[in-house]
């Protein structure tokens, strides 16, 4: 299969990519097997209701050009992954969200861009390093990207408002989370901008964090974690730039320090050691701007992408569970091409058995916006 080809959508093709998109049930990889097979949006929404029995059904169009609509009044605008403003390196995923929707300077995107996470309860320390980490990038060019939590996230963006500073959403444009950063929000906003992949009026549940930071390291050349938790979204977003071939970088913090005991095992498992902002520029050097995520196996454009059989379905049904897994993983695990892999889980995904995420992650039912 190949991607559409990049190009501005006219009007009615973007209702129909929307639509599409905002289909209940249709994840970023059956989205974008569907767009090839179909040889666009508007064919794959004649072909939805014979190929789900009529199970999925997409949102009208009345709706769709309302979000749109509402969007331009808020300054915002949707941007689909087939369009050439689309960020560059989200774009490279395989597969990357369908559509994105951004407020503020979107031109932030086409610079260098490195990600830094961390604790929502960081300690001052970690607080203060973290600023000093991205007044220091942003003054060496770079565009700082984080998710608009408390702590370490809030700080970095706060430090960079004069110099570049995007915030990644888990839900709708019109939905920031937490409250006590609505400050923060109509700041970045103003001086920076904001991208979300939900449809506007989403109000973000635990299980939509991930996805948010997929996207957060999938725009980032890479992610620098600082103060993060044995289990936490920090390292998520960790793990996701490794896939996605991204440089992957963590303060190290005392080991009796619970806060530090994430980024300290990221260390361990051989993630750069960043001691201040010259080491992250030092490590980014030889980062192209154009970088390739680089899985063991591609998802699309494979000789072997065949439809799979009934047993290979069933025993990828079996994997799946509320923790997302790569589709590459799941080939692994059943001996089979990924590209046939991708395929089952599509056919679930249209049976409502499973659900896609961005860069080719998949999960039992629920994991979609489907709430």
């Amino acid at each position: 299969m190949t991607a559409p080809k990049r190009r501005p959508l006219a009007r009615r093709e973007r209702t129909a990519w929307t639509r599409l998109a905002r289909t209940p049930g249709v994840g970023s990889l059956t989205f974008h097997r569907l767009v090839a097979q179909y040889k666009g949006a508007d064919g794959a929404l004649d072909a939805l209701p014979h190929i789900s029995k009529r199970r999925l059904v997409p949102p009208g169009a009345e709706a769709v050009e309302a979000e749109i609509e509402a969007l331009e009044e808020m300054g915002a605008r949707l941007i689909a992954s087939c369009e050439p403003d689309y960020p560059a390196l989200l774009a490279q995923i395989d597969p990357c969200p369908p559509l994105i929707s951004i407020r503020g300077d979107a031109a932030l995107f086409t610079k260098p861009l490195v990600a830094i996470v961390g604790a929502r309860e960081a300690s001052a320390a970690g607080q203060k390093l973290a600023a000093q980490f991205a007044r220091e990038l942003g003054e060496l060019g770079f565009v700082i990207v984080s998710g608009m939590a408390r702590g370490i996230d809030a700080r970095v963006h706060e430090a960079t408002l004069e110099t570049g500073t995007i915030a990644v959403l888990a839900g709708g444009l019109d939905r920031p989370y937490p409250p006590q950063n609505l400050a923060l929000h109509d700041a970045i906003c103003a001086r920076g901008a904001v991208i979300a992949e939900a449809p506007l009026g989403f109000q973000a549940r635990a299980r939509d964090f991930p996805r948010r930071n997929h996207i957060i390291s999938g725009v980032s050349l890479g992610v620098v974690v600082i103060e993060a938790a044995e289990r936490s979204g920090s390292l998520i977003t960790a793990r996701a730039a490794g896939e996605q071939g991204r440089e992957v970088m963590a303060v190290p913090g005392s080991p009796l320090d619970p806060r530090s005991r994430g980024s300290n095992a990221l260390l361990k498992q051989g993630a750069i050691l960043v001691e201040s902002a010259a080491d992250v520029a030092e490590a980014l050097k030889a980062t192209p701007l154009s970088v390739r995520a680089r899985p063991p196996a591609p998802l699309f454009d494979r000789d072997d992408d065949a439809p799979p059989g009934d047993a290979l379905v069933e025993a990828i049904a079996r994997l799946l569970s509320p923790t997302p897994v790569h589709v590459n993983d799941l080939a692994r695990l059943v001996g089979a091409p990924a590209g046939v892999v991708a395929g089952a889980v599509t056919e679930l995904e249209l049976a409502g058995r499973a659900a896609t995420l961005p860069g080719g992650y998949a999960a039992s039912p629920g994991a979609a916006f489907d709430g």
